[in-house]
């Protein structure tokens, strides 16, 4: 694999840089270890678009920002309880940026990798220079050995869609409110791709990146079809571990963004695969990307949570198209086969949960709709697809296809049609999935981050003409109901639980 080395592993030198009055007015460098510089100011440089992003594993967190110079910028960070008066101390650790040409707006993009956190801290960071320092910004990391973890899952905010950027905006932001509000010990949030609906707008960018959430919470990324075609969400979004070579990308070289990429959070291996690379040979190589990564680290995780953008078994307006129909026979078999446990999906406006799949077919005939609890055994997979994060628009659930094309593949619920799903949901409200891992156990859940008032963008615009259960027929259900829950009994028992111990510093202590 062609592993970009920007963000692979630990062992980043942690430098402390002291900047005093003096020094910062005459414009001296500040070193930061051996032969590296920066200038102290960097006045004419604007900041836009910060992002925290996941590192490689949970010692670590990735800033991404756009800046208007190529002037040298770093990371401050700080233990939150040594910020006085919204000063950094003298012992803050700086970290040095990656600057490069932005193809989008004529700009440029900047990226940097915080490492060798500790665990059950509260950190804030800022970026920029002496002088010209963005806001000041919080994380707080949280057991690094437990067992236990949250995250929450996204589908296609999509901002944009709607055509009202300011209504899709509002939904985004009431979404991840409400569901970091009833879960703030959240540790990831984690994207199901279309951040936007046109990949190189900016202004789609700005409300997208607009919650201070994003900044407070690392955001996984992964891309979507309204993603590609431009550089912007390869320049908003530096990922860990990343492959960028041309099996992983779909485009010209000039447009393409994305590529296959994983990391390591707890005891969690998260693959995170670019599906707008499907033909010529491309799906392939993303199973031959996971099976690598899975032989490399998967000792190492008592979970495998794959993630990608186009949802193979949902039941809406895409479920049977045809490049899904390849995905359907190119996946589902090398997925049982690597122990993948959950398959994360967006693309298709709607929620799904599958029953147990494995190599392509039911695993437990006897499986029933609906079911709270499920074991899935070796091979086993559940594929869940998330709705709209924030209301932008919504996929009606289809009727089962008649035909009988053999690419659908064989499911003993209705060999004639495309796949049943377990669970299927569609309201025109907006949702989200939150994840818990267990132990052996992943809990899914399905929550109402929304109801049919505003915020929600394609129902206040006339484009849905009904909004609620049953098609409309029942009342809206209140802000933070459950649509789904199941309690998915892995029996794992065979990985190693993934504890790397933080680097030893005193800065972070």
């Amino acid at each position: 694999m062609k592993l970009d080395k920007g963000t692979q592993g630990l062992g980043l030198v942690l430098r402390r840089v002291a900047m005093s009055a003096t020094a910062a007015a005459i414009g001296v460098t500040a070193v930061f270890g051996s032969g590296l510089t920066t200038a102290a100011r960097a006045d004419s440089a604007m900041l836009t678009g910060i992002i925290l992003g996941v590192g490689a594993n949970e010692t670590q967190r990735v800033v991404s920002w756009y800046s208007s110079t190529d002037t040298a910028q770093v990371v401050q960070v700080a233990p939150t309880s040594k910020i006085v008066n919204g000063q950094f101390p003298a012992s803050a650790v700086t970290f040095p940026a990656t600057v490069t040409a932005n193809s989008v707006n004529g700009g440029y993009n900047a990226h940097v990798t915080i490492d060798s956190l500790k665990q059950n801290t509260a950190y804030s960071y800022r970026a920029g220079a002496e002088g010209a320092w963005s806001p000041t910004y919080s994380f707080t990391t949280q057991d690094f050995k437990g067992n236990n973890l949250d995250f929450l899952f996204f589908g296609d905010p999509q901002i944009g869609s709607s055509g009202n950027v300011a209504k899709d905006q509002a939904g985004w932001q009431d979404t991840l409110d409400v569901a970091l509000a009833a879960d703030p010990k959240a540790e990831l949030l984690v994207s199901g791709g279309d951040q936007v609906e046109t990949a190189n707008t900016e202004t789609q960018w700005t409300a997208f990146l607009a919650p201070d959430k994003l900044r407070q919470y690392p955001w996984a990324a992964t891309i979507g079809n309204h993603d590609v075609g431009g550089k912007a969400y390869e320049q908003h979004f530096w990922t860990p571990n990343t492959d960028r070579s041309a099996p992983y990308y779909n485009g010209s070289a000039t447009t393409r963004s994305g590529g296959d990429y994983w990391f390591m959070y707890k005891n969690v291996l998260f693959i995170d695969i670019n599906s707008n690379a499907y033909a010529n040979g491309a799906d392939a190589a993303h199973i031959n990307y996971i099976t690598n990564v899975v032989k490399e680290h998967g000792a190492d995780a008592k979970h495998t949570v794959l993630i990608y953008h186009h949802a193979i078994y949902s039941p809406a307006s895409h479920a049977n198209d045809s490049d899904n129909q390849q995905r359907r026979q190119d996946f589902p078999t090398a997925f049982s086969k690597l122990g993948v446990d959950l398959v994360l999906q967006g693309h298709d406006h709607s929620y799904s949960r599958s029953y147990v799949i494995k190599n392509g077919q039911k695993a437990n005939k006897d499986e029933q709709p609906g079911a709270a609890e499920v074991v899935k055994g070796p091979g086993g997979v559940i594929y869940v697809t998330a709705n709209s994060a924030s209301g932008s628009k919504y996929y009606d659930l289809t009727a089962p296809n008649t035909t009988k094309d053999p690419n659908y593949g064989p499911d003993p619920l209705n060999p004639k049609s495309h796949w049943a799903n377990s669970v299927e949901n569609q309201e025109h409200v907006r949702t989200y999935v939150k994840v818990q891992v267990r132990g052996n156990k992943l809990v899914v859940e399905n929550i109402r981050s929304g109801t049919c008032a505003a915020p929600n963008a394609a129902v206040e615009l006339g484009q849905e003409s009904w909004c609620g259960p049953n098609n409309g027929a029942g009342a809206a259900q209140p802000v933070g109901s459950t649509v789904d829950k199941v309690v998915i009994h892995t029996q794992n028992n065979k990985a190693n639980e993934h504890t790397p111990a933080a680097a030893e510093s005193d800065w972070l202590q």
